[in-house]
């Protein structure tokens, strides 16, 4: 990575883990019911059966409530678990306990599936501190889904969820960061070019 990208992602990553900081409650609760509707419209339009999406933690865009919706209506959902190697494994979730993986990110307490089974999902659901208009994401800085994506063969639509103003012309970027097909923010659905 070169100093000056470098730089430029570490400054954008420290004014957007700010701004969901200081979200109220209330404008989370209503960011959270959207993105909820806006999920659930995603994936009732491509028909998915089977789905590769996370549990959020407080400060980020809401997901829990879709994933549950999911659960509920038979949707096959893994969620990730990180590994210390930098890879991903995934366990299915059927809304049942959960725990926290080596990054103290939530996770399902079932059998581990390994790096592999996001092959069978037809939807990735990921997480970004933001993407831009042509669709590049940047995430939080520990490279796990741009070295998932980047290792699929064929991958399923990607859509990455952020609040509205995540939504960028551009975000500083690198060869290995990986493109999305859409973002869903609390406004709506957004499909974006891959170039």
């Amino acid at each position: 990575m070169s100093d000056e990208v470098g730089n430029a992602k570490r400054a954008l990553r420290a004014e957007l883990r700010e701004r969901r900081r200081i979200r109220t409650a209330s404008e989370r609760q209503h960011a959270d019911a959207a993105l909820t509707q806006n999920l659930i419209a995603l994936t009732t339009s491509l028909g998915s059966r089977s789905l590769a999406a996370y549990l959020s933690t407080p400060n980020e865009p809401g997901t829990r409530d879709f994933v549950a919706w999911a659960c509920e209506h038979g949707i096959r959902v893994l969620l990730p678990v990180s590994r210390i190697d930098g890879l991903l494994d995934w366990a299915p979730y059927d809304g049942g306990s959960e725990e926290s993986d080596a990054l103290g990110m939530p996770v399902p307490t079932s059998e581990l599936l390994g790096p592999i089974a996001i092959n069978e999902v037809d939807l990735i659901i990921v997480p970004a501190a933001s993407v831009d208009r042509r669709g590049m994401r940047m995430g939080w800085g520990q490279g796990y889904f741009d070295k998932t994506l980047g290792s699929m063969e064929s991958s399923p639509p990607v859509y990455a969820v952020i609040f509205d103003h995540e939504l960028v012309d551009t975000v500083p970027s690198e060869r290995h960061d990986q493109r999305v097909n859409g973002v869903v923010t609390p406004a709506g659905i957004v499909a974006l070019p891959l170039a």
